[in-house]
């Protein structure tokens, strides 16, 4: 019974994928209908007209990298309307990012971006009265705790979705538990408690009541005098909706969406529905419903005062049915995923870039085409992996050409710095290529390299990575010199056979500077090619066969020594010399043979989406997986080159001059074969002897690490019916084992994000490719099989970093070196035949763009122009609570460039749209624990600018700055 009358919340939207079967382009015009009919200018279109024909009517956007197409075709006419209605707070951004992103596969840093590019285009035009109060994330495929708390930080008063794990749903629903508090970070504390919504019909109407033009459901037929009245029927039909959703909640609102995927691209058939069904459910009288928004809906659950559960982990991997776990999606398009993370890497330098030069006044050339492009692609159907072929391409089509147009800012900017003046500005020229040992600018007789440190501390001092640097060149003979005209240390390699793939180059050149990259700075480097072999500052390799059979062997450096084993050349064991911590470890390649879907226990297939193997063993790439092995030793790295087979190649480096003790393993994967008509997902498995104890911890978007207990749920009993991809978690930058004592740490780190799992205590394990030959039948309608350039198969290469260690000596170094392969360096080229003594009479060989070291424990995240003497900017503490010395408050202060200094300094909430005084979000009773806290700070003002950051926080401040003289 209902003790009293229901409120029942309406709320039509659309929901407009940012590409998924169609490219954005072909979604916004309605072209390419013979693959989706949906055309997202002809929804705004008719919604716009509808809403000022009624003040009562309500629609709500989400997706910014439409709307501010459609918005700047408007005339000013429309344009004061659309005002108008935001202000009537009939038309209600919610989520208000430049698209809805991914949970699983995006970085932090991206996310952020993205949103902030979006909330700031509302605040802009909108004023801060439409500011978004509501996060809403709806069709993505599963949920991240760092997704939850970033909404907190950016003002959000709550969250709702509609995919979470059938079990887990059905728990929630009987218990009336789907909506809850989420506190997202366990650093941060309640600080970022989010009231969160699991909407109980999906994203879509009651069943029985979608009334778009694609629709079969009857419209609401109220002319007494047809045969097919039907107004009391369907009165009927839509309580009996209302109530069997009203029993799995706690409150007497109810919220019902009205709407779907491209839907309302016929407005007025959709209301003029909704308005005869509100008219006639409110004449019956047992309910009252209404046109609503997401945000009246929270403020009227909040008027409640009800308490609520406490959920602190997270909502992955997300299963629909039992043998369906969407945790292929992890790896899908793996080329994808790891341009992403390289064209994030380009953006913040190039940001950097554009604010120390104080923007281009009058130039075409801004970040701006690479951060939409990047928006773009963090939508839940680009950086997943999730989308057709041709929308792929799309994807990574627009975000190379924002990479061009930020690699001339990025030439501009740094000729600038560099040139003295009278000197003509430098030719600088970048090379996409460099993971493929491709750069025509290298492969020359004689050429210089700026490198440019994007991070706020230098690569040597603070990290003390022993960072070694490389480009592909022809010949092996060669000097380097640095700004100071002094020999650098380098060291030439062969490139392995196996890895001349376009290349005319040879020889990679490897360099180890002297000192340190200045952090938001350059320092210039000389090759010159030499005939004088027996004397030059780039060592020779010396490079011989391992026959298999032989007896074990190795290779080491100061902390590290690796042995390998004799007859397999696979890696055997690790000792971290340093910390005398030992471990067995075997590492090899492996494929899960993708499920056809055709088996007695489900139909299910591997997809996109879905990983679903056929039994609980993967296969060997070879019989014995013996690789072939090439052994390459010099004086800055050494090299063991592992051939699996034509598809499967290794090259496991262990550099010099470094006092941690890391290892990366460089792949490279495919074509993968399918000849045999079977479907293979590649996983790269490390086996050790630690004792995990069915525990491991995967990454939260590249910050907070997340407990994962294998075979287990938090917050209901698991019932496996998938026990490897059921197991499945994402894992964005780092993946670890570690023992009960903390004696022994196993950690790898990725270039990009994978799949992992540990399915056995001591092992870690990394989905690297797949090549699918049948649809998954969760709508892309297409197998995932990527033709690559030449329509034989996609070929991937990527690098897993791995440490072995104490668990408190990890943490530094798996910050560090996590920080890095997020924000790697940049380098210009520039072809010169000139002396050092003539070009560093003209140019400046060095920069140094921060007047102070900033503390470790800090990461300048953001460093953004806005406008004239008006920039952006986030630091944030990378490490957790109580993480080994490291994870405790921190002082930073935002007057540490040397291109300006900072007169003013506005603290926003993390979008960077509203100041946070201004934002006082709603407070949750919880039930057992102390409820939700506003942080507090105090206030950064000048003359010093000095920010607090707590573990795992990031403040963001717009700041007045004035050119420091030259």
């Amino acid at each position: 019974a209902v003790a009293q009358q229901l409120q029942v919340h309406i709320v039509p939207h659309t929901h407009d994928d940012v590409g998924w079967l169609k490219t954005v382009d072909q979604y916004y015009y309605g072209a390419n209908n013979s693959i989706q009919n949906a055309g997202v200018q002809y929804i705004l279109d008719t919604v716009i007209r509808e809403l000022s024909k009624d003040d009562e009517k309500t629609f709500i956007y989400v997706e910014m990298a439409f709307f501010t197409r459609w918005w700047n075709e408007q005339d000013d006419k429309t344009q004061q309307l659309v005002k108008t209605l935001v202000n009537n707070k009939q038309l209600e951004f919610v989520n208000a990012g430049w698209c809805m992103n991914d949970e699983a596969s995006t970085d932090y840093n991206s996310i952020i971006d993205q949103m902030s590019l979006g909330l700031r285009f509302v605040s802009d035009t909108f004023g801060p009265q439409a500011r978004p109060r509501v996060a809403w994330h709806i069709d993505p495929f599963g949920h991240s705790a760092e997704q939850a708390a970033l909404f907190a930080k950016m003002g959000y008063d709550g969250f709702f979705f509609a995919r979470i794990d059938y079990a887990d749903k059905n728990l929630r629903g009987s218990t009336r538990n789907l909506e809850l508090v989420w506190r997202g970070s366990q650093n941060l504390g309640s600080a970022v408690d989010m009231f969160t919504g699991v909407l109980y019909y999906g994203y879509g109407p009651p069943p029985g009541f979608c009334f778009d033009v694609g629709c079969d459901d009857q419209p609401i037929m109220d002319d007494t005098t047809l045969f097919d009245y039907n107004v009391k029927l369907r009165v009927e039909q839509f309580l009996s909706a209302v109530w069997y959703q009203w029993i799995h909640y706690q409150t007497t609102d109810v919220m019902l969406t009205f709407g779907s995927d491209f839907q309302f691209e016929d407005a007025h058939q959709n209301f003029k529905n909704i308005d005869k069904l509100i008219k006639y459910v409110n004449e019956d009288g047992r309910v009252h419903a209404f046109y609503s928004t997401p945000s009246r809906y929270i403020d009227a659950v909040h008027a409640a005062n009800k308490t609520w559960t406490l959920k602190t982990d997270d909502f992955f991997p997300y299963a629909d049915y039992p043998n369906s776990y969407w945790t292929g999606y992890f790896t899908s398009r793996p080329a994808l995923k790891g341009y992403t993370r390289v064209c994030n890497n380009i953006l913040q330098a190039c940001k950097q870039l554009e604010a120390i030069h104080d923007g281009f006044p009058g130039q075409t050339q801004s970040s701006l085409d690479l951060q939409m492009a990047m928006g773009i692609d963090q939508h839940h159907d680009a950086v997943s992996g999730t989308s057709k072929q041709h929308v792929a391409y799309d994807y990574a089509e627009r975000l190379h050409i924002g990479q061009v147009e930020c690699e001339v800012l990025m030439g501009h900017a740094l000729s600038d710095l560099a040139a003295k003046d009278g000197s003509p500005p430098l030719d600088l020229q970048f090379c996409e290529y460099l993971n493929i040992s491709f750069c025509p600018s290298s492969e020359t007789d004689t050429f210089n390299v700026i490198i440019y440190n994007p991070l706020a501390v230098d690569y040597g001092k603070l990290f003390e990575i022993g960072r070694v640097f490389s480009f592909p060149v022809i010949g092996n003979s060669f000097d380097v010199y640095d700004g100071q005209g002094n020999p650098v240390e380098a060291q030439v390699v062969p490139i392995a056979q196996t890895q001349q793939v376009v290349t005319d180059a040879n020889y990679l050149i490897y360099i180890q500077p002297k000192g340190d990259i200045p952090p938001i700075g350059f320092k210039t480097y000389f090759i010159r090619p030499t005939s004088n072999v027996r004397h030059t500052s780039a060592r020779p390799t010396k490079v011989y066969q391992h026959r298999n059979g032989d007896k074990d062997f190795s290779i080491a450096n100061a902390v590290l020594s690796l042995t390998f084993d004799g007859v397999t050349g696979r890696l055997k064991s690790m000792t971290n010399i340093a910390s005398d911590v030992t471990a067995s470890v075997d590492q090899q390649f492996m494929w899960w043979n993708a499920s056809d879907g055709n088996n007695v226990n489900s139909s299910q297939a591997s997809g996109a989406y879905i990983f679903r193997p056929n039994g609980t063993a993967p296969f060997p790439i070879n019989p014995g997986n013996i690789a072939t092995v090439t052994i390459a030793i010099g004086d800055l790295l050494q090299e063991v080159r592992q051939v699996f087979s034509p598809w499967v190649t290794q090259t496991i480096r262990l550099y010099s001059n470094t006092p941690w003790p890391y290892v990366t393993f460089e792949y490279t994967i495919g074509p993968i074969p399918k000849s045999d008509g079977l479907g293979k997902e590649v996983i790269s498995r490390f086996t050790t002897d630690l004792a995990s104890n069915q525990t491991f911890y995967t990454d939260a978007n590249g910050r907070e690490m997340q407990t994962r207990i294998r075979n287990y749920r938090p917050t209901w009993t698991l019932n496996v019916t998938e026990p490897v991809a059921g197991n499945y978690y994402p894992v964005n930058s780092r993946i670890y084992i570690k023992e009960p004592s903390s004696s022994r740490q196993f950690t790898v780190l990725t270039d990009r994000t994978q799949g992992g799992s540990s399915l056995n205590d001591g092992q870690v394990e990394l989905m690297v490719h797949r090549c699918l030959l049948y649809d998954d039948a969760r709508g892309v309608g297409e197998p995932l099989c990527e033709p690559g350039d030449t329509g034989q198969g996609l070929v991937v290469r990527g690098t897993h970093v791995v440490i072995l260690d104490s668990a408190a000596n990890s943490a530094l170094i798996h910050r560090a070196i996590g920080e890095s392969l997020l924000v790697g360096p940049m380098f210009a080229f520039v072809p010169s035949a000139n002396s050092y003594s003539d070009y560093s009479s003209s140019y400046n060989t060095e920069y140094y763009g921060l007047v102070f070291e900033v503390p470790l424990q800090v990461h300048l995240l953001t460093l953004q122009w806005i406008e004239i003497n008006k920039l952006l900017i986030r630091v944030e503490n990378k490490f957790e609570l109580d993480e080994y010395g490291f994870g405790k408050a921190v002082n930073v202060s935002l007057d540490m460039f040397a291109a300006f200094k900072v007169i003013a300094a506005t603290e926003l909430v993390l979008g960077g749209n509203a100041a946070l005084s201004s934002v006082q979000r709603l407070q949750w009773n919880i039930q057992g624990v102390q409820g939700g806290k506003q942080p507090t700070y105090n206030p950064v003002q000048g003359p010093d600018f000095v920010a607090t950051l707590e573990p795992m926080d990031i403040r963001t401040f717009e700041i007045q700055v004035v050119p420091t003289p030259k």
